[in-house]
């Protein structure tokens, strides 16, 4: 897919040299969340840092460890301590990548902020067309897949009825075949901030929000290094967060299922009746009646579960636990207490 590009005001963005002080403000961040990513994380910062350096650009890169359970923390504390633009947070456990991508975007001090996965799989080379897009005037610049070779059959049969399912029953234009690969102004991400749920869904936040947006449309490889730490059973629960969280048509639906099984009942009584009356009775079907039983039992257990979906959404906002917990930080300035984030454990985002 080509950009989508439209006239529109250029920003006045002064030059800045190429390494900005730990105080200053950077013009771009990049949110890096790793589990588990000990194989490609070389290789990212090398191409990374390859891409960032041929801007001219300052920036910063903030990488979250979500709980690795591997050398994911020790090769980021290497990398920080050869470049401090790099800053770790080391999550308390594993919360998962839209909390982890949270964490990190919580963090960034850029003008404009690039979410990139650790595999490689978005390529950075586009960073510098997303840069131009948003010069341009554009808030938003996300990158769409122009075909999802790399996947499975499943996974795109899977991936396209989702996002079709997504947008008939959503009032959020979610463009199909984009991840969370793109640029956001400040402002963008400020508003980001403000949106404190916990099921989170990010690319419908990315939607939610609005302002200007325009897409990239790129290639995208395989993984570099290492395994995808998605499965089926994951990405089912990431559909089923989309769908919740931005649309209330699966309770609509469950209601129109009652009325209209209880508009079946009472022609079929009505018909009952009106055989008997004429005709007389025969002897019972018991086999038609446990199919009825049993089917319209499934027809309960679906519609409690839908209505489950939704309450235990509820449950878990009332309960106003914090989204994460950061263990530890590396690159980060003391808080005002005088207090050294990078020394601090059980610290909640809020």
């Amino acid at each position: 897919m080509a950009p989508k590009i439209v006239q529109a005001p250029e920003r006045n963005a002064p030059a800045a040299p190429a390494a900005a002080p730990p105080s200053g403000r950077p013009t771009l961040s990049v949110v890096v969340a790793a589990y588990n990513e000990e194989d490609v994380l070389d290789i990212l910062f090398a191409r990374l840092g390859e891409v960032l350096a041929s801007l001219g650009e300052s920036y910063e890169i903030v990488c979250v460890n979500d709980g690795s359970r591997d050398r994911t923390a020790e090769i980021l504390a290497v990398h920080h301590a050869r470049d401090p633009r790099i800053r770790v947070i080391n999550l308390a456990r594993n919360f998962g990548k839209e909390l982890a991508l949270t964490a990190g975007l919580d963090a960034t001090r850029g003008r404009a902020v690039v979410p990139l996965d650790a595999d490689l799989q978005d390529p950075p080379e586009l960073i510098g067309e997303f840069l131009r897009l948003w010069r341009e005037g554009y808030d938003v610049v996300y990158a769409v897949r122009d075909a999802r070779d790399t996947d499975s059959w499943l996974k795109r049969t899977t991936a396209n009825a989702f996002y079709a399912m997504l947008r008939r029953v959503s009032n959020v234009d979610i463009p199909p075949n984009a991840g969370d690969f793109r640029l956001m102004d400040a402002r963008v991400v400020e508003a980001l901030r403000g949106i404190r749920e916990r099921n989170r869904f990010m690319k419908g936040l990315f939607s939610w929000v609005g302002f200007r947006q325009t897409s990239v449309g790129y290639q995208r490889p395989v993984r570099a290094a290492g395994k995808t730490k998605f499965n089926y059973w994951k990405l089912w629960n990431f559909a089923l967060d989309g769908i919740t969280g931005y649309s209330t048509v699966p309770l609509r639906v469950a209601t129109y299922f009652g009325l209209i099984f209880a508009l079946l009942a009472m022609l079929y009584g009505i018909y009952l009746l009106v055989r008997t009356m004429l005709w007389g009775t025969d002897v019972p079907g018991y086999a038609s009646t446990m199919v009825a039983v049993i089917f319209m039992g499934g027809i309960q257990l679906v519609v409690l579960g839908i209505i489950g979906e939704y309450l235990g959404r509820l449950y878990s906002e009332a309960k106003g636990r914090p989204l994460y917990i950061v263990e530890s930080r590396l690159g980060f300035e003391p808080d005002r207490t005088g207090n050294s984030p990078e020394d601090s454990h059980g610290n909640a985002d809020e």
